[in-house]
């Protein structure tokens, strides 16, 4: 307030300081200006002086920001990669955080926890497992037990997996959900789920398998899809700019976090299949979702060339008119 009343001051000296006020009393007035002491009668100045020049009564308005209003303003110009995000906070991640841990708990509680060489992630036996809602290929084929394809995201084998799962979920999809919006992460993450789920029963019938690992890779996959949908898209205003920057970031960390999973899933009691078919459920919602955000047509016709061109090639038949426009566009 302080310096905008001397700003203020500077700008319309006859204003503040009319011309029979003696340049002593002028001198002090900006010395307790500078020092921020006399803003109340500073105000009072220019409101009676304004009254008397115009015969309207003026009445001073106090536009000082709150504690909570400043803290805010710093949060939000404190972290520019931030800028793009749709919402400050992401209820769905830690919603399922919680219910997860809470659905582990109660597992735990009530039928203990089973012998390392049966179960080596500190949690309960497959028998509890597969009574409170796992994958079972058996059951929901012949049984009709269809709500087993969603189930399994609630689930975990034990304490070991529901914290690599917990943690990427509160860190990545926590991020995501707020740059994305939760209904866009919704959609990934339950799609996903079901992806994971349907691939695991094609892939792995045998197993009973729980955890979010899929819907996480899920998540993974629709960032990747967006990275790459919109790896060349030139914002210009202050979020697409903080977008694009945020996508260049997280490119590196995505691929190997990806890389890391699939490597892990070839390890006794991980389920591959519903890895990767959470990753490709999720790259191929994330594309569904994203590519309503293309600006340029180059993207869109290099995505219509390609697979029409490498489809004519498997037939043997190489078009040469579709690697002639692709060539030009990528020049």
């Amino acid at each position: 307030m302080s310096s905008l009343l001397e700003k203020a001051r500077f700008a319309t000296d006859g204003l503040l300081y009319p011309k029979n006020r003696s340049p002593q009393k002028k001198q002090q007035q900006r010395r307790r200006l500078r020092n921020g002491d006399d803003e109340e009668e500073a105000e009072g100045a220019i409101s009676s002086y304004v009254a008397g020049q115009t015969g309207m009564s003026t009445t001073a308005v106090d536009y000082r920001l709150h504690a909570d209003d400043n803290a805010a303003a710093s949060s939000v110009s404190s972290d520019p990669e931030e800028a793009h995000f749709k919402q400050r906070y992401a209820p769905f991640s830690t919603l399922f955080c919680l219910v997860q841990t809470t659905i582990l708990a109660l597992m735990m509680w009530q039928c203990g926890v089973a012998p390392l060489n049966i179960n080596p992630m500190i949690g309960p036996g497959p028998d509890v497992l597969n009574y409170w809602g796992a994958k079972n290929a058996v059951l929901i084929i012949d049984d009709g037990e269809s709500y087993r394809l969603f189930t399994p995201v609630l689930l975990h084998a034990g304490l070991i997996h529901l914290a690599g799962n917990v943690l990427v979920q509160m860190d990545a999809g926590n991020m995501w959900e707020r740059e994305w919006g939760s209904l866009a992460w919704l959609l990934v993450y339950v799609g996903s789920t079901l992806g994971s789920s349907v691939f695991s029963c094609c892939f792995m019938p045998e197993n009973i398998s729980v955890g979010s690992s899929g819907a996480v890779m899920g998540l993974f996959g629709a960032k990747l899809s967006e990275i790459l949908l919109l790896c060349c898209e030139k914002g210009t205003s202050t979020k697409e700019r903080a977008a694009a920057y945020s996508r260049k970031r997280q490119a590196c960390s995505v691929v190997g976090g990806i890389v890391i999973v699939m490597a892990m899933s070839f390890i006794p009691y991980v389920d591959w299949a519903a890895h990767l078919g959470g990753l490709m459920a999720g790259f191929v919602i994330g594309m569904v979702c994203f590519s309503f955000k293309f600006r340029s047509w180059i993207f869109v016709a290099i995505w219509f060339v390609v697979p029409s061109t490498f489809m004519d090639m498997k037939r043997g038949e190489t078009n040469k008119w579709g690697l002639r426009i692709l060539s030009e566009l990528l020049r």
